[in-house]
């Protein structure tokens, strides 16, 4: 479908990530078609994919992988076509549930370690493109089992002192930090 054909839905209340978005499409192209309902021929899915697009074609970029170009340069991108609505309550409803069942879902905490752990020996771009914050990243090796990491970790935290966060509320010292696959214990330092 053209690029600039399709019409966005009347209500979306998800925020979108554009910079990570077209980051993700530049990297591995456009992968996730945008769903249209056929009753209102409004997208129901895939509006920040969609955002991203129109601001990558106005900006100049070049044609994304899963994007073909028209005969005359526009920019047409795979719909998933087929389901319609009954009701524009339903279809506000759709848009809801398919950002929010997404969201719901916890991850099996072992495998997404393994998997990370992997990403970061073998492709150290890749991992950046996650986009994983220091804190995410602690929280998930705290919370992973140490034998997820392997023998020898090559994911190294370097905590963000910047707030003070890993200080004591006196103000006295850092909080020591314990490593979640050998369980080693070591202090945070001011640079």
């Amino acid at each position: 479908m053209p690029l600039q054909a399709l019409t966005p839905a009347t209500r979306n209340p998800k925020l979108h990530e554009l910079p990570l978005i077209k980051a993700s499409i530049r990297d591995h192209g456009f992968v996730d078609p945008v769903l249209v309902d056929e009753r209102t021929g409004r997208s129901i899915a895939g509006h920040g994919r969609h955002e991203a697009l129109v601001e990558m074609y106005e900006a100049g970029e070049p044609v994304p992988d899963g994007v073909l170009l028209d005969d005359d340069a526009s920019w047409l991108l795979p719909v998933t076509r087929g389901w319609s609505s009954r009701t524009d309550a339903e279809a506000d409803a759709l848009i809801i549930k398919l950002n929010r069942i997404t969201t719901q879902a916890d991850w099996d905490r072992r495998m997404l370690a393994g998997m990370l752990e992997d990403l970061v020996t073998t492709d150290a771009s890749l991992f950046d493109s996650l986009a994983y914050t220091d804190d995410e990243m602690e929280n998930l090796l705290r919370s992973a089992p140490a034998e997820a990491l392997g023998e020898e970790p090559a994911l190294v935290l370097t905590p963000d002192l910047g707030d003070d966060t890993a200080f004591n509320d006196d103000g006295e010292g850092p909080h020591p930090i314990t490593c979640p696959t050998c369980g080693d214990q070591f202090t945070p330092r001011r640079s």
